[in-house]
């Protein structure tokens, strides 16, 4: 399984919100470029975290996108279920009924699927560990190992284009 490129821009653009103050916003226009990708493709990533409540949109045409809620309330899973959807990783078959002895009737065994149990245990693991990592553990780590410099300029960039 994999995310989309999707998951990733999410989480890079919603770190650069978490600067703006609270009444302002971020034009799409000013991420894309940032980002190097399509307004399109951004406003298609954005409607969805704005419909899961991580964003609000700011009408106007000095409007754009703001975070709803505080970064610490944002987790990765948050973001990942509202770019990808709530579906399930692995999605059991129950291919188990078509193996032969299922097929002749001769046997009958319980109807839970010991692979499936396995797989969605996994799962939850994964999402409880996307769900301990936020938009302000993120800020922090970025903080920590990138450049000072790069993180100075990066929020420059933002509040000169939302001046």
């Amino acid at each position: 399984m994999q995310y989309s490129v999707g998951v990733e821009y999410a989480l890079h653009c919603l770190v650069y919100l978490i600067d703006v103050p609270s009444k302002e916003s971020v034009g799409i226009k000013d991420l894309a470029e940032f980002q190097g990708l399509s307004e399109t493709f951004l406003s298609k990533v954005f409607g969805k975290l704005s419909k899961a409540g991580i964003v609000s949109s700011v009408p106007g045409v000095k409007g754009g996108y703001r975070l709803s809620k505080s970064p610490e309330d944002i987790s990765f899973w948050d973001v990942v279920e509202a770019v990808e959807g709530p579906k399930s990783i692995f999605q059991c078959k129950n291919i188990k009924e078509n193996g032969y002895l299922y097929r002749e009737g001769c046997c009958s065994a319980p109807s839970f699927c010991t692979i499936n149990l396995v797989m969605l245990s996994a799962e939850e693991k994964m999402r409880d560990d996307l769900r301990s990592k936020t938009l302000s553990w993120l800020n922090e780590e970025l903080n920590r190992v990138l450049p000072k410099q790069i993180r100075d300029d990066t929020r420059k960039f933002f509040s000169k284009s939302s001046i």
